[in-house]
């Protein structure tokens, strides 16, 4: 076809130019081909414009309705598709078809999100992190619908909305956003004992990922598995990152959320894009009631764990990310995780906080999406089953808000014989392979009550506090002192702090200390707190998924004008044999002219690649580059940035002035160019009291 060309008169002579080979034609959403999308219909080249223009009204109709309401609370995510692989079978204790045999592939969508703050905050602050898994199985969709964060806040649903009200931005003010450092959030901690074990994970180091794919996920509550016999099976459930688990600091933090507000999503998307899968475990911890009943602690209590060492995690599977999605609003925004989602082989316990969920996520939905058929979004449909095709769900239930399916026949409703007189008879329960409740025998008045068994508030915050090591515990610390200064009503603080007494003595007189504030007599308790063994799996730093590699890491090199070519080519090559991503920052973008004539373009300048988003930095310069950039505030920043956040800094010779005008000291992670892959491949926290005063 040869292109042509549409003037359209009143547009200052502008010619607007299609190529039908190259284009095809542009319509409305009905069909119909459209002429001009570039002016309105108007009564005259300046007359007004005219109520009869479809175009415009239908196009300006959808960008006015192309937001929903976003979600109350998990606003801010990232998506990504991929797979699920069963590497155990679980015949024996589920009839879950996903479990069923090894090998076996299920299509998963998971999602990653901050709780507090909204879809426009950044994805750094201090949060736990929603991490909700949606699985496509053979026998319909499963959600797994978890944290990062093995408890939570509350032990009761009736609580949430005053958590969540608590926590968001205070009513009056409408600020400070995704943060919970101010008065209305630690009033109502301060007032709830149940929350402290929950305090003491959201002001660790938990909260403060450094990517998604460094990130444990946990199904919180305890679930069932059912097998073909009926029994039923407790069982928790755990994603252990293959990348290994890692965070950042808060200082760290602060910084990545100025320079790049979207770091854990970039990230996200950046390794899938070069094919470093993002990769979990799936581990179970699976238990009867004699286990449960012999616990110190109730396993239906939403803010207590089982330790590790107590229950090991058995690996049962693994889940690969490895597609982003196509359109971030119609998977991402529109994907509905219900935790009441669930398939046969898989049910529900009778903690009190998951029985609230089952409710409140489809009520939720049922909000956000406006229909009772957002089940019928293509994020969102039953995808693994062999019924007929394009049609994975098979009901009677029709009609409603934004139905897009186009049911057919009279049979609504069931059951029918309609099928005798050669209509289609619609679909039937089964018996043998429809879900099945496992049916636990329930007795008891009925009453507003909590058992005493829900009543021990501090052993395990606790034992949380002392089982992670003295570098987190001191992050922890520092972290209270943070936010509690943040608090303007000081019987708050002091309520928090006689809270503190019952964890840890020398937690809370870290946290007076820093407050400058006399220690408050320990608060009652309603249960004796215990003394239980620590439990290392419950570190980062220094534990069991501590990962010392640079695979899936950045290590950005500085460079300047100058720099020796052969001395960075040899550094680029060793990072990337050690599964790294070396990232060339340099004060101009274009051309960087090297040693040897050549020149390089740089990844990065300067000034847009601060050392708190890399998680190794070197410096190769030559000594002119040096001369001038110990004057330049932003290359001074860049190393001593690496140095206080504790990353290993590679140097060549002619470089040492910057890290001297840095305040770069000497040690293990402070090396030349020959030493530095090696050193790049952990943090040296032995540094931080060199670098920063903590509670």
């Amino acid at each position: 076809m040869t292109s042509h060309t549409d003037l359209h008169p009143g547009n200052g002579g502008e010619t607007h130019q299609a190529t039908d080979a190259d284009h095809p034609v542009l319509t409305t959403n009905h069909g119909t081909p459209i002429s001009d999308n570039q002016n309105q219909l108007k009564a005259g080249a300046r007359g007004p414009v005219l109520l009869e223009d479809e175009v415009y009204r239908e196009k300006i109709n959808h960008f006015d309705h192309e937001r929903i309401p976003e979600r109350i609370v998990h606003a801010r995510g990232s998506a990504a598709h991929g797979y699920f692989e069963c590497t155990e079978s679980l015949a024996d204790i589920t009839v879950a078809d996903l479990f069923s045999k090894k090998g076996q592939r299920t299509e998963v969508f998971t999602r990653f999100s901050t709780v507090a703050g909204g879809a426009g905050s950044v994805d750094t602050p201090r949060d736990v992190r929603g991490f909700a898994v949606k699985f496509y199985t053979r026998e319909g969709n499963w959600d797994l619908v978890g944290n990062n964060i093995p408890v939570f806040f509350i032990q009761d649903a009736i609580k949430f909305p005053d958590l969540i009200h608590a926590a968001k931005m205070e009513a009056d003010r409408g600020y400070p956003q995704a943060a919970t450092a101010h008065d209305t959030f630690w009033d109502f901690i301060s007032l709830m004992p149940e929350s402290t074990h929950m305090i003491m994970w959201a002001m660790s180091d938990r909260t403060l990922p450094r990517t998604f794919a460094n990130m444990e996920g946990f199904g919180v509550h305890t679930f069932r598995f059912i097998n073909k016999e009926g029994k039923s099976t407790f069982v928790k459930f755990h994603w252990k990152p293959k990348a290994g688990l890692a965070s950042t600091i808060w200082d760290e933090t602060v910084k990545i959320a100025g320079a790049d507000p979207d770091f854990q999503r970039r990230d996200l998307f950046e390794r899938i894009d070069r094919g470093d899968f993002p990769t979990w475990e799936l581990g179970v911890q699976l238990f009867d009631e004699e286990f449960a009943n012999s616990q110190p602690y109730d396993v239906l209590d939403a803010t207590k764990i089982i330790p590790e060492e107590v229950l090991p995690v058995k690996i049962v599977g693994k889940m690969v990310l490895d597609r982003y999605p196509d359109n971030f609003f119609a998977e991402t925004e529109q994907a509905a995780f219900v935790p009441s989602h669930v398939v046969p082989g898989i049910g529900f316990s009778n903690d009190p906080l998951l029985q609230g969920r089952l409710f409140s996520y489809t009520d939720t939905q049922l909000s956000r999406l406006g229909s009772v058929n957002f089940h019928q979004l293509p994020i969102n449909a039953a995808k693994g089953r062999a019924e007929a095709a394009g049609c994975p769900f098979m009901n009677q239930q029709r009609d409603g808000h934004m139905q897009m399916a186009v049911p057919k026949g009279r049979a609504n409703y069931e059951p029918n014989s309609l099928a005798k007189v050669g209509e289609e008879a619609g679909a039937r329960e089964d018996p043998d392979k429809g879900y099945k409740t496992f049916p636990s025998e329930e007795e008891g008045q009925k009453l507003r009550i909590r058992p005493e068994s829900f009543a021990d508030h501090y052993s395990q915050a606790r034992l949380f506090f002392r089982s992670i090591d003295p570098a987190e515990q001191a992050h922890l610390a520092s972290a209270l002192v943070f936010e509690l200064s943040k608090v303007g009503i000081e019987h708050i603080r002091t309520a928090v702090m006689a809270n503190l007494r019952n964890v840890d003595e020398d937690l809370a007189a870290r946290v007076a200390d820093g407050l400058a504030m006399d220690l408050p007599e320990a608060s009652p308790t309603a249960a004796p707190v215990l003394d239980m063994d620590p439990s290392p799996a419950l570190r980062i730093i220094r534990g069991p998924l501590e990962k010392h590699t640079l695979e899936g890491r950045s290590v950005g090199i500085l460079i300047a004008d100058g720099s020796d070519a052969k001395a960075l080519a040899s550094l680029k090559d060793a990072v990337k044999d050690a599964g790294g991503r070396a990232i060339v920052v340099a004060p101009k973008v274009g051309k960087v002219p090297l040693s040897d004539g050549s020149s390089v373009a740089a990844d990065s300048q300067l000034f847009g690649q601060p050392s708190a988003t890399l998680d190794a930095c070197a410096v190769i310069l030559s000594k002119e580059a040096t001369a001038k950039l110990v004057k330049e505030g932003a290359a001074v920043q860049w190393v001593m940035d690496a140095f206080g956040h504790l990353k290993a800094i590679g140097f060549n010779a002619e470089a040492k002035p910057l890290l001297d005008k840095a305040g770069v000291e000497a040690d293990e992670g402070v090396t030349d160019l020959g030493g530095f892959v090696e050193a790049a491949k952990k943090r040296y926290w032995d540094r931080e009291p060199n670098v920063r005063t903590l509670a």
